[in-house]
């Protein structure tokens, strides 16, 4: 713990007291005559107490409901819990409920291309897109589904289809074919938006062909909904007349077709569909995971409001594409009133530099990003304090992957020394965060700063006993709000239990490996069923990535345990910057950066250079489909990867035969 001794980044008293997350805490005692001292006991308060903690939040969060009813928690199980049982509301009710000039929506192309919608414009596009939606004959229930890049369009389509209470679920457009069917054709949608292209890295790279095919396989689409991206709306048009695509309409002619219709907000149950969200799928086909409305929205405004100080004077940004949760987690920053900054591209394209030029030009003042991509920019030599203002930045927000402590130092070395980064854990499977960040604490390289409220977030050994400050695995002891309420085609409920729940039985076993600090930070050490095992002691695999971005020759890594002679030896396995072959010189390098920064079984075995990492589509690294791939094992569902062709490079390496 030594490194983490003094903290990165303290805020004042001063700034801690002008916080929503403060503001909170003072009202709490207020209301309650309790003496709360900081958010220690404020999050202690949360979980003893969540009825109350849930219930106060919607009422400082100003949740717009048509009825919100008296009881809070009436089941009270995991799974099946039952929150706000009497309460009525709509999901785009709440994300629009400002209407008026300012600014609600920013889209940029990596191209420079340029669009924006005020709140009051947001308003009318979502509610001609609504009518449309009703006069295709979408209604509750209904899937809605998006074949989309990160832009406004893909938006509005979003609340015009939740306005309905019917469900939106989305992939990116870089998915291949299987990769779609495998998540929308379990679900079956009614209507699919889908752009008829995208630019990527400099490349326009065209849809038209993957959607003719989607359209073909997956039989409960009635309707195609191409909207221009790549193209201008002419082009789209001719190349839809000159090979014509079964179903297809253009946006602007599925909204003129229909009858004007006055936006109205369909109230559903807390937990009635919101969003059908996929499993990465790296291990079989996808599961899709059901969120509510109820849950999603609250848990989304306690975030972005306490966690992330949130207000409408804000410009919120996350690199994210819309097959990851990030995207979703970023939209409902319209709650709040903010500003959303909607990227799409390449981050690097056409220089690494390219996102913080745009954090300058729309004064971004919350960046969130991955830890990817934070270390791929050090390891690029960009100093964005060096050459750029961002005066409004205020915080930095990574998740994806464990943020290394390298990477914490970095942002407050080159980027900027006066901001909250916060490192952020949770997932697809919560739509949000177990641990994340807080304007009122400190940060402390490589740890999350806190637990989030109203999150009984422990760490258990293996015989389920609660631990401090050893690693254990990442568990949710009460249930919350934003759980999952069903896998779609899951009636017994048997591959959700076995999701969460197998391990104890009533408790949320999330799949981390973590620690809790002893002055409550959280500590990621990878995920569990990554966990290598040499010689029966426990290592995250965060700990040797941790250790190897700091050896300069190397670009990425990706780290397995491999079986031999009846025990596991540690395999690293490096990506290295162009030009340069690994060497035993390279290779005792590696070995002792390790060495001397962690313990003896750290150590890789084996240390063998290749020239990719295969990852999911949404940048993480997979590293059971490499440790299956290496003992000769099928890897089930290769189209979830974004360059699948890459875990050829593991096939059979004569290496791996050798001592």
């Amino acid at each position: 713990m030594k490194d983490n001794a003094k903290p990165l980044w303290q805020p004042s008293p001063e700034a801690i007291s002008a916080t929503q997350m403060d503001e909170f805490r003072r009202l709490v005692n207020k209301k309650h005559q309790l003496q709360l001292e900081d958010y220690s006991g404020l999050y202690q308060w949360s979980v003893e107490e969540r009825e109350t903690f849930w219930s106060d939040l919607w009422d400082f969060s100003e949740v717009q409901a048509s009825a919100r009813g008296k009881r809070v928690l009436g089941r009270d199980s995991m799974p099946g819990a039952e929150w706000f049982p009497d309460a009525r509301l709509n999901f785009a009710e709440n994300l629009l409920c400002y209407r008026d000039d300012k600014l609600a929506l920013v889209e940029r192309l990596e191209n420079g291309s340029r669009r924006q919608l005020s709140y009051a414009e947001l308003y009318g596009r979502v509610e001609r897109l609504a009518a449309a939606l009703v006069n295709q004959g979408v209604s509750e229930g209904d899937r809605v589904a998006g074949f989309m890049p990160n832009v406004i369009d893909t938006v509005v389509a979003m609340l015009a289809t939740t306005s309905l209470g019917a469900i939106w679920t989305s992939c990116s457009p870089d998915f291949g074919i299987n990769g779609v069917f495998d998540r929308f054709g379990q679900v079956e949608p009614k209507v699919l938006f889908a752009c008829e292209g995208y630019l990527y890295n400099g490349k326009v790279i065209d849809s038209l062909p993957r959607l003719r095919e989607i359209v073909a396989r997956i039989g409960s689409i009635e309707k195609l909904v191409v909207v221009p991206v790549a193209r201008s709306q002419e082009e789209t048009a001719q190349a839809l007349a000159a090979e014509p695509l079964d179903k297809s309409v253009l946006l602007q002619d599925f909204e003129a077709a229909a009858p004007e219709r006055e936006l109205a907000f369909v109230q559903t149950a807390f937990d009635h569909p919101l969003y059908i969200m996929y499993s990465s799928g790296t291990t079989g086909v996808p599961k899709c995971i059901v969120h509510g409305v109820g849950g999603t929205l609250l848990q989304h405004l306690k975030e972005h409001r306490l966690h992330c100080d949130l207000r409408r004077e804000d410009s919120l940004f996350y690199f994210t594409t819309c097959g990851w949760m990030m995207w979703n987690w970023l939209v409902s920053g319209l709650a709040c009133g903010a500003t959303l900054i909607l990227f799409d591209g390449s981050p690097f394209y056409p220089e690494a530099k390219s996102l913080w030029d745009m954090a300058d030009e729309e004064g971004i003042s919350v960046f969130g990003t991955s830890a990817k991509y934070i270390a791929a920019l050090e390891k690029s030599g960009c100093k964005p304090r060096e050459s750029h203002k961002l005066e409004k930045l205020r915080a930095v927000l990574s998740t994806g992957s464990p943020l290394a402590h390298e990477g914490f130092r970095y942002v407050y070395r080159d980027i900027k020394e006066d901001l909250c980064l916060s490192s952020i854990s949770g997932g697809t499977d919560i739509v949000s965060c177990f641990a994340l960040g807080n304007p009122t604490l400190p940060v402390y390289a490589g740890e999350l700063q806190c637990r989030g409220l109203g999150m009984a977030v422990e760490v258990w050994d293996d015989e389920g006993k609660l631990i401090t400050a050893e690693k254990g695995e990442l568990v949710c002891a009460k249930s919350f709000p934003c759980m999952p309420i069903s896998f779609w085609n899951d009636p017994d409920g048997a591959k959700y239990n076995s999701a969460y729940f197998e391990n104890w039985p009533g408790v949320w076993a999330h799949g981390d490996y973590a620690e809790i600090t002893k002055h409550g930070g959280v500590i990621i050490y990878g995920r569990s069923d990554a966990v290598l095992n040499p010689g029966g002691v426990r290592i995250g695999t965060a700990e040797i990535y941790r250790q190897v971005e700091k050896v300069e020759e190397v670009l990425d890594s990706i780290c397995i345990g491999q079986q031999w002679h009846d025990d596991v030896r540690v395999v690293l396995f490096v990506v290295l910057r162009e030009g340069l072959e690994l060497d035993e010189e390279l290779v005792q390098k590696i070995r002792s950066t390790i060495r001397a920064n962690t313990t003896p079984r750290h150590v890789p075995a084996k240390v063998i250079q290749v020239a990719d990492i295969p990852r999911t589509i949404s940048g993480k690294i997979v590293e059971l489909a490499v440790r299956n791939v290496v003992h000769g094992k099928v890897v089930k569902n290769k189209e979830a990867l974004a360059n699948p062709g890459a875990l050829v490079l593991f096939e059979n390496l004569p290496a791996l035969a050798e001592d």
